[in-house]
């Protein structure tokens, strides 16, 4: 009959381009080609970064704007854009940072406030801050910053101090981190023009007062965890008497890609991410995976011999992404002469920190419209040259 010749024959056409959209889903670039926002769409091919729209490569170039991770546990308010005066403060400030030449920036967060725990996000008398208003206004910056043309690293950063209005940074993530991705990567999964940085700073656990060595952080448990942690943050005094089971890098992994989302991952190494001497050899088996490196020059791995030793034959297997450049020198030759490296390497520098922190030596700006502090002169200058 003519009506079942039709039938099977639309079924047929319907089976062959399901089975060409599906092989195109499983390519990294033709996923992440469809039309979201002006910014850059990146994906790890071996040790380079590429933008999906055109297969070209890219290098993350910017900045860390910083305030997601402690206004909303300190109260006062969800972040600095609270501050802002601007008709549309996120906008005001995603077009700032563009206009310095910026590709990146990346966004510390604080887990309890996203999650809900430990009393936070905390209100005062004047407002109420809850879970819900916290990742709105995150999702806001993030679209302003997309909107504006910037890739946007989404950074597991802080914690709210248990007992009290202030912010800390544990030394590896716990069980609720991992609650803490599959939201967020949940959240943002079909946003291309995002990355996902899975712990701020991992480090060996001391007692702030003896000197005693509490945590040796290995690479083993950066990897697999199930070594224990002090719950005090790395401000506070400990004894280590009370702790937690660290949760590694492969678990976060996991957790983000359990949700569906694809984007490419940062993973810092040992003490504070200076150190990626054996960040390939214990890398979770992932490949959209970025080593993000810290550079200050109260660091060890803060000279060209190491850069050279230990950053360099990195870069030639995989992508390395400067997450934090710093200094507290921010006026020598330290950070130029790191961005020189960096250039020569192809390795990506986002400047620490985006912020008008007066007694601050490392804040770029001096006020919220973006006028250059001496430091932040250097910043712009290598910014807009690229």
């Amino acid at each position: 009959m003519r009506w079942v010749r039709w039938i099977l024959l639309v079924v047929a056409l319907v089976l062959v381009a399901g089975s060409a959209i599906a092989v195109q889903l499983r390519d990294p670039l033709v996923a992440r080609s469809r039309p979201h926002t002006p910014a850059p769409q990146p994906v790890v091919d071996e040790n380079r970064i590429l933008d999906a729209r055109s297969g070209r490569e890219f290098v993350p170039r910017g900045v860390n704007w910083s305030s997601f991770e402690y206004a909303c546990a300190q109260g006062w308010g969800l972040s600095a854009l609270d501050t802002v005066t601007a008709r549309d403060p996120a906008a005001s400030q995603a077009a700032a940072i563009a206009a310095w030449g910026a590709n990146t920036v990346r966004l510390p967060l604080n887990q309890d406030c996203w999650l809900g725990t430990r009393g936070a996000p905390v209100s005062d008398e004047f407002e109420e801050r809850t879970v819900a208003v916290y990742r709105a206004a995150v999702r806001d910056f993030v679209s302003a910053l997309n909107d504006a043309g910037l890739v946007v690293v989404l950074d597991l950063h802080s914690r709210k101090r248990i007992g009290e209005p202030e912010f800390g940074n544990l030394a590896m993530p716990d069980s609720e981190s991992l609650a803490f991705w599959r939201s967020v990567a949940a959240a943002y999964r079909d946003d291309p023009s995002v990355m996902f940085d899975a712990f701020n700073e991992p480090y060996s656990r001391y007692d702030n007062r003896d000197k005693e060595l509490l945590l040796d952080l290995t690479w083993k448990c950066w990897r697999d965890g199930g070594c224990t942690a002090p719950v005090e943050d790395d401000k506070m005094l400990t004894a280590g008497r009370v702790t937690y089971q660290v949760q590694g890098m492969d678990s976060v992994v996991s957790a983000i890609r359990d949700t569906g989302a694809e984007q490419p991952i940062l993973l810092g190494g040992l003490d504070y991410a200076n150190d990626l001497n054996h960040w390939l050899e214990f890398a979770p088996d992932d490949d959209q995976l970025i080593a993000s490196f810290h550079s200050y020059d109260f660091k060890p791995c803060s000279d060209r011999a190491c850069w050279d030793d230990v950053l360099a034959p990195l870069a030639d297997s995989v992508p390395v992404l400067t997450g934090e450049l710093g200094s507290e020198h921010p006026k020598g030759d330290y950070v130029p002469s790191y961005l020189r490296w960096a250039d020569a390497h192809h390795v990506g520098v986002l400047f620490w920190v985006w912020a008008a922190h007066p007694h601050d030596p490392m804040s770029l700006i001096t006020e919220e419209s973006g006028t250059p502090t001496a430091y932040g002169d250097v910043a712009r200058a290598w910014l807009r040259g690229h």
